[in-house]
This record gives C-alpha cells, structure tokens and sequence, in this order.
C-alpha cells in the first residue's frame, strides 16, 4: 500500500510527516512533487521516497484557492492516484492540512473499492449510512477529495478516469473558478451504480467546518476523532494559526526526534 503526499514542501508537509512517523506507516510513503524544489528536498534526506511527474506546474504561479493555478495544481491528482492503482497497489491520499489523532487504517474495513469523507458540516448520527449521501442543491454530493483510500479495483480505477473525464469537461475559467472537487464529486455520483462506495464516520472523520465550528459536538464526540481536516478556511498562516489555537500543532513538539526529513 502507498501513502500519498502531492504538493510542495513546508510546515504543514513537516506535521504530516510526523504522524506518519509516530504510526509507523512512514516507510509508504510517497510524496509527488509538484516542484523540482521539494522534489530535491525530499529525496536528499529521505532517498527514493518523492518522485515528480513531469510536466512540473509552473512553480511561480500563485496556488490561491479558486486561482487558475490552484486548478491546474490540483486537477492532476486523479492521474496522480490512477498510475498507482494500475500498478496493483492500494492507496491513501490526504491533503497536508489534516491532523492525526489515531491510525485510520483499522477504520478501512470491508473491501470497498473507494473510500471518503463528507464536507458537509451537519451533524450525523453515530450509526449513520455509509452509502453515498444523496445529491445536495446542486445536483451533486458535498464529498471532499481531502483523503481518499483505494484498492487496486476496476471500479476505483473507474472513478479516477472518470474524474479526470470531468476535469476535462469543466476546465478553469474566469467566469467559473473550479477546483477540482466538484468533478471528483460528480465522478463518484456518475459512477456509484458500477462502484461499492464507502462514506467513512463522520466523528472520527470531521470536516473543518464541524470541527472548528460546532465545540458542543466536538465535546461529545471527544476522543473519537481520527483524521481532522482543516479546511473551510483558505491562507497558509491562517491554517496554521488554526491549529494552533486548537492545539493540534505538533511540528514544534517533535521536532526534536529523529525523523528522515528534519525540518522542512
């Protein structure tokens, strides 16, 4: 099985690397460059665990969220994880920006072919469904492309080509700033009768929104949490200043011990 990292190097890369340290899962994992930067950066401290796909984004566009470079950045994703699944291995992908309260691997049961989180911040029942919710105001489901977990299947291979299908059928525009999750949406919403689909728990797998938003249900639900994303906010230091605020900034603490990166 691969862990997969795609971006550039920084902070919020050194937090992930720690909780793969501390969960023994360090040795798969594999970090897609998307500069020759931290491409160098990773593999001269850490030897054959980052590769780069060429052609390699340009490197001095700006990769706000909603930007064409942000586009272009994530919509290579899907083809990212489809190289790897037809080479015959699982693989976990989750945005850097997340924070690791427990192992999320016993939570992978079953043999699903495909694996999500909700993005939507209403509160669900302990025992809810693990179906594909069902489509919101838009037509489509609310599911976040932050971490996703696949086996080597035909249908997870499905959904990938078709998400890179949507992706080529709703291109960036100034009129319409897409980013990459609608099409994944709509890739498993087009593909859910041919695919087995997991929705993982919500309380061990809180969207932002949720978690940072609602602290009644993050008192009730307290040491559940496994996987806490921290999105529903854009800006590198606000991410940051978030986590620390919550205190789930760990870089610092374990910065100490010995890791195959240091400090990124």
């Amino acid at each position: 099985m691969a862990r997969l990292h795609i971006g550039r190097g920084g902070p919020l890369c050194g937090q992930e690397r720690d909780f793969d340290r501390l969960l023994k899962h360090q040795d798969k994992v594999l970090v897609i460059a998307e500069d020759y930067a931290t491409l160098f950066a990773v593999n001269s401290r850490w030897p054959g665990h980052s590769v780069l796909v060429p052609p390699a984004p340009d490197a001095q566009v700006a990769h706000k969220f909603g930007s064409q470079g942000f586009f272009n950045f994530t919509s290579r994703r899907p083809s990212h994880l489809l190289y790897i699944l037809e080479l015959g291995y699982s693989v976990m992908y989750n945005d850097v920006d997340t924070v690791w309260m427990a192992d999320p691997f016993p939570y992978l049961e079953g043999d699903h072919d495909v694996y999500f989180t909700d993005d939507m911040t209403a509160v669900k029942p302990l025992n809810h469904s693990h179906d594909l919710p069902p489509p919101g105001k838009k037509g489509r489901t609310y599911i976040c492309s932050c971490m996703i977990f696949m086996r080597p299947t035909d249908g997870a291979k499905l959904v990938m080509k078709k998400w890179i299908e949507e992706l080529q059928a709703q291109p960036w525009s100034n009129v319409k700033k897409s980013n990459d999750q609608p099409a994944f949406n709509w890739a498993l919403n087009r593909t859910s009768a041919q695919v087995d689909l997991y929705l993982l728990p919500q309380v061990a797998f809180p969207t932002g929104g949720l978690y940072f938003k609602n602290q009644t249900w993050v008192q009730e639900t307290k040491g559940l949490h496994v996987i806490i994303h921290n999105n529903y906010i854009t800006g590198f230091e606000q991410k940051i200043k978030l986590f620390r605020d919550f205190g789930l900034w760990f870089v610092d603490d374990y910065a100490v011990l010995e890791s195959p990166l240091g400090r990124i």
